[in-house]
């Protein structure tokens, strides 16, 4: 008999998603992997977008190449919205779609996911991103003309201006990544504008790459940036992704925690399908909440 039930108190529930693991099975293997294969439809819906809006071989990459404020903007807001694509698969409404080491760091710090599956998840997100980028590779060297573009795009790689110093783009990305955090923290927290959290990244984006992108690429996420760089082999000042997106996280985290904003706090690590209160919903039902007792162990 527990100690828990010898005291005649509540039994330890599992609940990753709100930062309370159940001691006797810190992995989560099934977030892990859901998360996964949300990014790698994350990567694929926001590289073949932009490979679309931008490559010289593409009517719409020739149509937009004299508007470069539209194209980039139209860049932001499809890579954006592939994030909302992503949330909206099972697979995200399980994981709750971070995508994000960012937005994973940020809900650690916030208390709301353990450093286990912290791990778990920024693993997750790298993986997936590579996984993405090679199959579009694959893809290449069976359509040639496929190939030609996603080539003539860098898969869609972020590289910081060279025209100015290196602080710049670095500075661009830790307020970039703030700015986000901050935003989506305050939606997904709001028990009215929670629902449309998974749409935000697009208007987001659509709104701030063409003001910044020129400077960095406008990534404010690891992963987003470590899939394109591999496989294009844009690793020019790269170190600003790594640190950049992190920094900006933590200092969301930090204003929210200061109060200086007012009172904000997220209830579980989850940008879709909230109500779960931590717990992890079953991948063929993920919209059905789950109930008092639980969930399985994963």
């Amino acid at each position: 008999m527990t100690e828990s039930r010898q005291s005649g108190s509540r039994p330890i529930e599992d609940r990753p998603l709100a930062g309370m693991p159940h001691p006797d099975h810190p992995f989560h293997w099934k977030l892990y992997g859901c998360e996964m294969v949300a990014t790698v439809v994350l990567m694929l819906c926001g590289i073949i977008s932009v490979t679309v809006l931008t490559a010289p071989f593409s009517v719409i990459g020739r149509d937009l190449a004299p508007h470069p404020l539209l194209q980039t903007a139209l860049c932001g807001l499809f890579f954006g919205l592939s994030g909302t694509v992503a949330a909206y698969t099972p697979f995200g409404r399980v994981s709750g779609a971070h995508v994000s080491p960012s937005v994973s760091l940020a809900f650690s710090l916030a208390g709301r996911l353990g450093g286990v599956d912290l791990c778990g998840y920024v693993a997750a997100q790298m993986a997936g991103a590579c996984v993405a980028t090679f199959l579009l590779a694959l893809f290449g060297h069976l359509l040639p003309g496929w190939g030609r573009m996603v080539h003539e795009s860098a898969y869609a790689a972020t590289v910081p201006f060279s025209g100015v110093a290196v602080i710049w783009p670095l500075v661009t990305e830790v307020a970039l990544t703030a700015l986000l955090v901050l935003m989506l923290c305050c939606l997904a927290a709001h028990p009215t504008w929670k629902v449309v959290t998974p749409w935000a990244g697009g208007l987001f984006f659509f709104i701030c790459n063409p003001i910044s992108a020129w400077l960095s690429g406008n990534s404010s996420n690891l992963a987003r940036s470590f899939g394109p760089a591999l496989m294009a082999g844009q690793w020019q000042a790269f170190w600003i992704y790594v640190l950049g997106p992190f920094m900006g996280a933590a200092l969301a985290i930090w204003l929210l925690r200061s109060r200086l904003l007012g009172r904000i706090e997220v209830e579980e690590a989850r940008l879709v399908n909230f109500g779960h209160h931590g717990r992890i919903p079953s991948l063929l039902h993920p919209g059905r909440h789950a109930g008092a007792q639980g969930t399985p162990r994963q």
